[in-house]
């Protein structure tokens, strides 16, 4: 069994891929629409082009923006991805007007930093620092 998709709740799609394409870098792997506006639309990372999907989906489901506000709200990150330095991609990212909640802090055997997606969710950065 592996994973070969997983999906992180946006409150626009359209916003969503510019983010997610433009500031952090991944590349659109499917964009099929779906009819009233939607689409399937994944990203995944170009250092794994076969790998793991990022369905951006949009908050359709009534119990979907009550629970990603209250996430958000709480300062709980929705997901995070995997850096090899997360000091070097902070910087990155701030450097294109990215807001972090969080800077970056060893917390053990991590390194994590959060930021705000401008989609209505927090994501984490995370690299690990020892095993």
């Amino acid at each position: 069994m592996r994973i070969t998709l997983t999906s992180v709740l946006v409150d626009d799609q359209d916003k969503a891929e510019r983010f997610y394409t433009g500031v952090l870098g991944f590349v659109v792997r499917h964009d099929v629409p779906l009819g009233g506006g939607a689409r399937w639309l994944t990203v995944v990372s170009p250092q794994d082009p076969e790998g793991t999907e990022l369905l951006l989906e949009p908050r359709g489901h009534p119990a979907a923006a009550p629970y990603c506000e209250a996430l958000f709200a709480d300062g709980i990150p929705f997901t995070q991805f995997t850096v090899d330095d997360v000091d070097a991609e902070y910087q990155r990212l701030r450097d294109l007007g990215v807001r972090f909640t969080q800077s970056p802090i060893a917390m053990g055997p991590v390194t994590t930093a959060v930021f705000d997606d401008t989609c209505g969710n927090l994501i984490q950065i995370v690299r690990q620092t020892a095993q």
